[in-house]
Order: C-alpha cells, then sequence, then structure tokens
C-alpha cells in the first residue's frame, strides 16, 4: 500500500468500521484504503444528505476562520476560489456580500472546469482536503490555479498527537479519507513548494513561492 500523497510505502494503523487505515511513516499521513472508498454515487449521495444552507448563522460562525482570514489578508480587488464548494457555499456567499470576486468549483454540484484556465490571489479549501482521493495530484493542481505570492486557505481537523484515532469523531464520515498531521502540513510545504505554512486550530494556509 502506497501513500497517496508521497508515494511511500505504508504501514497498517487500524482496522474500522469503513475499513482499513495506514499511516505513512515519510508524511506522516493516515487514509483509508483506496478500497475502502465509497464509489462516486455514493460519494455524492453522502454529500446531498449535508444541509449546508447559506443563511445558517451556526454554519456561517463555523466558516468565520477562512472568511476572516482572506479579509484580513486581501482586499476587495483580488480574485479568489471557493474549490470544493460543495451544495452549499457559504464562502462564497459571505466574501461576495463583502465584495470580493470568488468562483466556485465543486466536481459534483459546480463542475466548470473552465476555472482551470485562471489563476487566483486565494484559494479557501473548507472540509474538503481529508476527501482528497489523490492528494498529491490536487495540492499540485491548487499550487498551479494560485498566482506568484498566492495563499491556500484551508479548514480541517489535524491528527494531532494527543487524539485517540479509535474514538476520533473525524474518521467516522466515510467521505473522510485522508488525514493530516502537523507535519504532514509541513510535508505539503515542501513538497509542493509552498514558502510558508501555517496552522492556527483547524486553519491551515500555505503561500506559494513569489515569480513562481
Amino acid at each position: 500500500m502506497y501513500c497517496r500523497l508521497c508515494k511511500t510505502p505504508a504501514e497498517p494503523f487500524f482496522e474500522g468500521r469503513h475499513g482499513d487505515y495506514f499511516n505513512c511513516p515519510r508524511c506522516l499521513g493516515v487514509f483509508l484504503a483506496p478500497a475502502d472508498h465509497l464509489d462516486p454515487a455514493e460519494e455524492r449521495a453522502r454529500y446531498e444528505t449535508h444541509n449546508n444552507d447559506v443563511h445558517d448563522e451556526r454554519y456561517q460562525k463555523f466558516v468565520d476562520p477562512i472568511v476572516s482570514a482572506v479579509k484580513a489578508d486581501y482586499s476587495t480587488s483580488k480574485k479568489g476560489l471557493d474549490f470544493g464548494s460543495g451544495t452549499g457555499p457559504v464562502i462564497s456567499h459571505l466574501l461576495r456580500q463583502e465584495g470580493y470576486s470568488i468562483d466556485q468549483y465543486d466536481p459534483y454540484f459546480e463542475n466548470d472546469t473552465s476555472i482551470f484556465r485562471n489563476r487566483y490571489d486565494f484559494i479557501v479549501c473548507c472540509e474538503v482536503i481529508e476527501h482528497f482521493r489523490h492528494p498529491a495530484r490536487e495540492f499540485a493542481k491548487l499550487n498551479q490555479l494560485l498566482e506568484p505570492a498566492g495563499t491556500l486557505i484551508c479548514m480541517t481537523e489535524l491528527l494531532l498527537p494527543e487524539t485517540k484515532f479509535e474514538d476520533w469523531y473525524y474518521k467516522d464520515d466515510p467521505t473522510h479519507i485522508f488525514f493530516y498531521r502537523p507535519e504532514t502540513v509541513a510535508y505539503v510545504a515542501e513538497a509542493f513548494e509552498f514558502v510558508e505554512h501555517s496552522i492556527n486550530g483547524r486553519l491551515v494556509k500555505w503561500v506559494k513561492k513569489s515569480g513562481a
């Protein structure tokens, strides 16, 4: 079994109700065996059960760390992409209310591949990167979509040293198939030529090198 982020042979880690999980000794990512992934129809059906109302104040509060990070780092003259915008693109909704220009992409619900011809000052991914079937491919794509010195701003639940994986709620969603430790975040920065990375709770940021 090879890690789909760094291509390193991985080790058995945990047997759960959704299948077998493996630990990568190089990037320290933990992932569900590809044979245990939901098929695309099952995955889409799972996402369609999410009640993501853009006017839901609790949902707006949940995504506020991303919205606040964009507003702190970028003026409304900068262009953004909501990657993996899902059934209720609340981040796009909130940023547009503030005057930002932001495109949306989702492989199931907003599959406009024309966005891949664009470049963006910032890209936001809220509860997206843990769903990546091929994380190396996706991070390379996201880096390519960024302007030089652009920022990839993500929210996900990190696997921390104190986390008891067997009790961890985050693995119980069958569409959550790749989990990141802080060391995995650092690996992504190094492997995909981001010059900076930071972690603030569930908020993870990678900055692309200038001139790239």
